[in-house]
């Protein structure tokens, strides 16, 4: 059985930088399998590879598409045996790494694969946490999409104005982050349509089957699995488990009620309390649906419209590794 297997997808933006590093990293270690795909396409092939080593726990080194294809395989159950799927690590090696932070993955992403290495040797058990993933579905037939946070209305638009825009300009990504921040309180504030600005968010209605449906103009769209946001902070405060394991959060179209939104979160204070603006719930099955609305589920972009909604369910958890316990 090999210790640790890492799957490298080399296209990905932190890999132009870090694969080398990774690679003597690896070099120097009889125990890890390491295998590079060209594209998300190669990932089945890799996955095949991978499940012969029986490997204790499966690492992926990739950006947000990476992962997503990683564990849409997964949860498929095509390539391990029952009861054989590995616990799930993820390498700080993408964009926005939310997934990688959320198991307090961050930094260099060699130093985390050293702490991997470490876990995998000792009491695996106790670094083990469960997390569901949202299945996404319209209704054009295909198998459901699996992933772990969602975006949509202006987050996804900013997230997409950030990536077409921003990214470009070669900047390092914090940086990148604060001017699309700025760009989109600048938006929020004029409220005038502008092509170097991200675009005004769209309607939007969200159902959740229990609880009802929730319409307007949201600033910030947010369907998670995840224990932590984009600011670093948890959630919100948990309800029972009974309302459904997707936690939805909605801060409508004000800049003064984003603002305030993001200053609770970061103090730890969301959900403690109602806040003007900001809706928070839980769900087992929401609808979405919209004016050509964009949605982003872990960096894939979809569409929602009123006559072709999405569908978020959740799904039985993937066992992943946490780096600190």
């Amino acid at each position: 059985m090999t210790s640790v297997a890492l799957l490298s997808n080399p296209q990905s933006t932190g890999n132009r930088a870090k694969l080398p590093d990774i690679r003597h990293f690896c070099v120097q270690e009889s125990d890890i399998f390491h295998y590079e795909v060209e594209a998300v396409e190669q990932i089945g092939d890799a996955l095949s590879s991978i499940a012969k080593t029986r490997p204790s726990v499966l690492v992926v080194n990739g950006g947000d598409g990476t992962v997503q294809t990683v564990l849409t395989a997964l949860y498929t159950g095509q390539y391990f045996e029952k009861h054989m799927v590995p616990p799930v690590a993820v390498l700080p090696n993408g964009k926005t790494n939310l997934i990688a932070l959320d198991l307090g993955a961050e930094g260099d992403p060699v130093i985390a694969l050293k702490k991997i290495m470490e876990i995998s040797r000792g009491e695996i058990k106790n670094h083990i946490v469960k997390r569901e993933l949202i299945a996404l579905s319209d209704d054009s037939g295909k198998p459901p999409v699996l992933g772990m946070f969602l975006g949509g209305a202006g987050l996804a638009d900013l997230i997409i104005y950030c990536r077409d825009t921003i990214y470009p300009l070669g900047l390092p990504n914090g940086i990148s982050h604060v001017i699309a921040a700025f760009a989109l309180l600048i938006s929020l504030f004029t409220r005038v349509p502008l092509a170097f600005l991200p675009r005004s968010a769209r309607p939007i209605s969200v159902s959740l089957i229990r609880q009802g449906q929730i319409k307007g103009n949201f600033s910030l769209l947010v369907v998670t699995t995840l224990e932590r946001l984009l600011v670093g902070t948890h959630v919100f405060q948990q309800t029972p488990q009974d309302m459904g394991s997707m936690k939805l959060m909605m801060v409508d179209q004000n800049p003064f009620h984003l603002i305030h939104a993001v200053a609770v979160g970061i103090a730890g204070r969301l959900g403690k309390r109602n806040i003007k603006g900001v809706h928070l719930e839980q769900g087992d099955e929401i609808l979405i649906a919209g004016e050509r609305s964009n949605l982003i589920l872990d960096g894939e972009v979809f569409h929602a419209d009123n006559e072709h909604p999405i569908t978020l369910r959740h799904t039985e958890p993937i066992s992943f590794v946490k780096l600190a316990v």
